[in-house]
């Protein structure tokens, strides 16, 4: 029985690769490279800042100290931070079908942005007060394709009076993405998850369990009947 869902950020539900993709090229610049779409959609999608400028750096050959890194990292929230202060649009559908699952089950987030951009965009979706958790870069150790993410949404959602009794397992879940390496991090979890082309195309993302192109094509009532 499907009892839960979790839901990526950045591309699933709002349009904010392309604001990503320039404040990343930024800093690629900074440090004297060149960022380029395709390169950032193949090799970072779905990766956290931490992972990303780790990514970069590896790339180009060059030792990155831990302070450096974070003194990247904070430059980076602070320009993403302004980049979206007038917020920016979701992706076609998904508002009303957060706001349909919301009305069915519990929802959480699980994401490798920070916490404070990912309750800011919502809050201009007015879409915040529907997701009873959010599992963001913060308290992950990890980027995806890791799990820790899914599983740190996992233990919130059981947190919840509705799911402790009996207590809710991970397949009992069904995941939202946009990245193969999202739809990774959430099997392995033991969620199934569901893979919306709308960053990659759907040849990439044939492992998972439902492929589909966007929200509109989604059938929930023949999914739910599935668990």
């Amino acid at each position: 029985m499907l009892r839960a869902m979790v839901f990526d950020f950045d591309g699933i539900l709002v349009d904010s690769e392309p604001a990503i993709i320039k404040v990343y090229q930024q800093m690629a610049a900074r440090e004297g490279w060149v960022l380029t779409e395709e390169e950032y959609y193949r090799d970072y999608l779905a990766l956290d800042d931490r992972a990303t400028v780790a990514q970069l750096y590896r790339k180009h050959e060059r030792e990155l100290s831990l302070d450096h890194r974070d003194e990247l990292i904070r430059w980076k929230r602070e320009t993403y931070l302004e980049a979206i202060r007038d917020g920016l649009p979701p992706l076609p559908g998904a508002t009303e079908f957060v706001r349909r699952c919301a009305s069915l089950f519990p929802l959480a987030i699980a994401s490798g942005s920070l916490r404070d951009e990912v309750e800011y965009l919502l809050g201009k979706l007015e879409l915040r007060d529907q997701f009873a958790v959010l599992s963001t870069a913060e308290a992950s150790e990890h980027s995806k394709p890791h799990p820790e993410v899914y599983l740190n949404a996992l233990s919130g959602l059981r947190k919840l009076e509705r799911l402790r009794n009996p207590r809710l397992d991970a397949s009992e879940c069904l995941a939202f993405e946009d990245a193969p390496a999202g739809v990774e991090a959430a099997q392995a979890a033991g969620i199934r998850c569901v893979a919306l082309a709308h960053s990659r195309p759907r040849e990439e993302l044939g492992h998972a369990d439902w492929v589909l192109r966007e929200f509109a094509e989604i059938q929930l009532d023949e999914i739910v009947k599935s668990f």
